[in-house]
């Protein structure tokens, strides 16, 4: 789950990080009200939505006075913002944050995520500062540092030693990057986090450092520990369709093919995916109805592929193992029936009560085609939307 810029800097406050002060607000009025309680002179209005890239696409401007604080506002506040990382629809821009100026003496690159190699939390820190770290690494990968941590000893004084002399920092700036990246590390593990990233962190005139920026993503499975953390999601900024999923317990993302995919296990929804792919389709999604799942559970699934109009067909690929075939089956012709599917639909089953969900298909009277393994199910679901094109 993300959370917005402001919200992860009062998680910053809680654990003494310095952040600049500002107030999220959502309306021009409240806009302008909030940067009158700001020391200023300089003010700083940013849309927040959940992704990167605001500041080269207009989302972020640096102004001098109340007016201009305004029309700034103004110009953000209920736009789209479109960033390389938001695709070509773009995000609506419901709410801002008014920050108070800083006197920037440097910018440098922060970030702490989840090695799914290794299994630990991974440090990347950079002199380069604001720009973005994937451009850095291909062109001048010398100016990255990275490294992980043995979570048995957890983050260390020679850790922060080690970031202060990658980022040349001196004198007291090298004194505070002592409890300044060890207070990081607590936030991420305290509050199970998946992503804390600053861009920029600066480095002041008084030789101060400060995260000017914070984004924050957090591990779904744990969020059950933090109903404080959980409190702080905003669903305008998700796919409708994943939010119905998480409802139903089901793992839906939305990809940009025309295959529909129901799967059981995502290393199984994984390969289905490559497959398509292999065989010449595209994914439209990624969808993992898990291990336990039921008739109901089956017919949202169906409900959720078949509400991207993009979907010229369905595959249903299940192992079997603690899912029973037959409980999946019956979930096919219920949903296909309720739903009056029309577009082609594939289905593989194998293990579990194989016989028995394959003769609840075919007593079904439905035009389900049925395939004997991966292999021949995405050939023939690929065929399928190619014939009716």
């Amino acid at each position: 789950m993300d959370i917005h810029e402001h919200q992860a800097k009062e998680l910053f406050k809680l654990y003494n990080i310095p952040t600049p002060e500002g107030k999220a607000v959502f309306s021009v009025e409240d806009a302008t009200k909030a940067a009158n309680d700001l020391p200023g002179p300089v003010y700083v209005v940013k849309a927040q939505i959940h992704a990167g890239g605001r500041g080269k696409a207009g989302g972020v401007k640096v102004v001098k006075d109340l007016d201009a604080v305004k029309t700034a506002a103004q110009s953000i506040l209920g736009k789209k913002l479109i960033t390389p990382q938001t695709g070509s629809g773009g995000k609506l821009v419901n709410r801002l944050y008014i920050e108070d100026g800083c006197d920037i003496k440097s910018e440098f690159y922060f970030s702490m995520v989840i090695d799914r190699v290794s299994s630990r939390i991974s440090v990347i820190a950079s002199t380069e500062g604001g720009m973005d770290i994937e451009k850095v690494a291909d062109e001048t990968p010398e100016k990255i540092l990275s490294f992980t941590i043995d979570p048995t000893i957890g983050f260390q004084p020679f850790h922060s030693r080690l970031i202060a002399n990658s980022l040349e920092l001196t004198g007291s700036s090298f004194k505070q990057a002592g409890n300044f990246f060890a207070q990081l590390y607590k936030l991420f593990t305290e509050k199970n986090a998946s992503l804390l990233e600053i861009n920029p962190l600066v480095l002041t005139s008084e030789n101060t450092l400060i995260a000017l920026d914070a984004k924050m993503s957090f591990d779904n499975n744990a969020l059950f520990r933090h109903k404080n953390i959980l409190d702080l999601r905003d669903e305008s900024e998700e796919d409708p369709s994943e939010i119905i999923a998480s409802k139903f317990d089901l793992a839906y993302i939305k990809l940009d093919g025309t295959i529909g995919c129901l799967v059981n296990g995502a290393g199984l929804a994984m390969a289905t995916m490559d497959i398509i792919k292999l065989k010449g389709g595209s994914p439209a999604n990624f969808l993992d109805v898990g291990g336990s799942a039921t008739e109901e559970k089956v017919t949202e699934a169906f409900k959720i592929i078949l509400s991207d109009a993009a979907v010229e067909g369905i595959l249903v690929n299940i192992f079997g193992g603690i899912m029973r075939c037959d409980i999946i089956a019956a979930g096919v012709v219920k949903a296909a029936k309720a739903l009056s599917l029309s577009k082609p639909l594939v289905v593989r089953l194998a293990g579990t009560n194989v016989d028995e969900g394959k003769k609840i298909l075919s007593d079904s009277g439905l035009k389900i085609i049925p395939a004997d393994d991966l292999d021949d199910a995405a050939v023939k679901i690929v065929n399928a939307v190619k014939e009716i094109n």
